[in-house]
């Protein structure tokens, strides 16, 4: 569901780059808007599943908690472009600011209640989102607390007794208007259980909705992070080799690889590319980006093969990025197991992949 997501949203995003008439302009715009919903349809339901199944992993990482909460920020304004809503909000910085944090699973959770309140508020009315930080159960934890307030349509008190069940919607009034699979704040529930924090939600029906959400967070320091350096300058000129057998997504890609300043050479499946890599010297290729499932010989297959070529050193060395619709944790582990460098998921955010391949050369 998630290859042929990124083919529509990525040529829809590169068709609204050129001069368009208003009409066609107009198309794309729903176009896009359609995508970006039938995607968050298609994620709900998969991580319900993934949840549900066991195999999902929480994986904490160094963070600047002042600059992970100003960038919440920016995304709660950005969910309210073309909307006429106010944000409001106070946020509490702290001199600690690095701690360990899934930012991910906390940004999902933090996403599900703003999308909420930004749907279920009418134009005209205000959200407020306050973030403060306060002492943890000893001096090497703290907790990050998030407040999500609305002067929306509110919830019936007998349905705010299943609000975290799976599918569940209320049937009356209002709500049953607006899209969805009812499973945004069974997942919010389920992700915040998982990462040790608690969620309230009181509400009262015709004068909005309040939830908080807390976190709890280990400290760091900020000698844990590596930093990177301007991806721009260090991308120009780039050789990567891509493995990909969908035609679209092979071009999509390529597209986006190449306005990034890189050079692309494209192998149809995972054999062709096991083949160009062997056929050609040493240094030909900086970097490659690699598919999974693919005929004839599959991504990991095609890793591993590079691995282990006879006489050439630089297939141990040179970097291999997954490149699949396969975005869960297991299937992380599989590429990495297969002698990856890392895993990038579909539809591609191309500031995740600059900053992947950035990263690992």
């Amino acid at each position: 569901m998630r290859t042929p997501m990124n083919a529509i949203m990525g040529f829809t995003h590169i068709a609204r780059k050129h001069v368009i008439s208003d009409e066609t302009r107009s198309c794309l715009e729903k176009i896009d808007e359609s995508s970006e919903h039938l995607l968050s349809l298609i994620n709900d339901v998969l991580d319900i599943s993934h949840i549900e199944s066991g195999a999902l992993v929480i994986k904490p990482a160094a963070v600047d908690l002042n600059e992970m909460v100003g960038h919440m920020e920016h995304m709660a304004h950005s969910m309210m472009v073309d909307r006429d809503l106010t944000l409001t909000g106070k946020r509490t910085a702290t001199d600690r600011p690095w701690v360990m944090a899934d930012v991910d699973r906390i940004q999902d959770v933090l996403m599900h209640i703003l999308g909420n309140a930004v749907k279920f508020t009418p134009d005209g009315g205000v959200i407020r989102f306050d973030t403060r930080v306060r002492n943890g159960a000893d001096r090497a934890h703290v907790v990050l607390m998030c407040t999500v307030g609305d002067t929306g349509i509110g919830i019936n008190p007998e349905f705010l007794a299943h609000i975290y069940e799976p599918f569940a919607q209320e049937n009356m009034g209002a709500r049953t208007h607006y899209q969805g699979t009812g499973l945004g704040m069974a997942i919010t529930k389920k992700y915040v259980d998982m990462l040790g924090g608690t969620i309230s939600v009181v509400s009262e029906k015709g004068k909005g909705t309040t939830v908080t959400v807390t976190f709890p967070l280990e400290i760091t320091d900020a000698d844990s992070v590596q930093s990177l350096p301007a991806v721009q300058d260090k991308l120009n000129g780039i050789r990567v080799l891509l493995a990909e057998d969908n035609e679209l997504n092979a071009e999509l890609a390529a597209i986006q690889l190449e306005e990034a300043g890189m050079q692309v050479t494209h192998a149809p499946d995972g054999a062709q590319a096991v083949a160009m890599f062997r056929d050609h010297p040493a240094g030909t290729y900086d970097v490659i980006l690699m598919d999974i499932m693919m005929p004839n010989m599959n991504g990991y297959e095609a890793t591993r093969a590079i691995r282990a070529m006879e006489g050439r050193p630089d297939g141990q060395r040179i970097p291999i990025l997954a490149v699949t619709a396969n975005a869960f944790a297991e299937d992380v582990q599989a590429s990495i197991s297969a002698g990856m460098n890392g895993h990038l998921s579909k539809p591609l955010v191309m500031g995740e992949v600059t900053a992947a391949i950035a990263r690992n050369l």
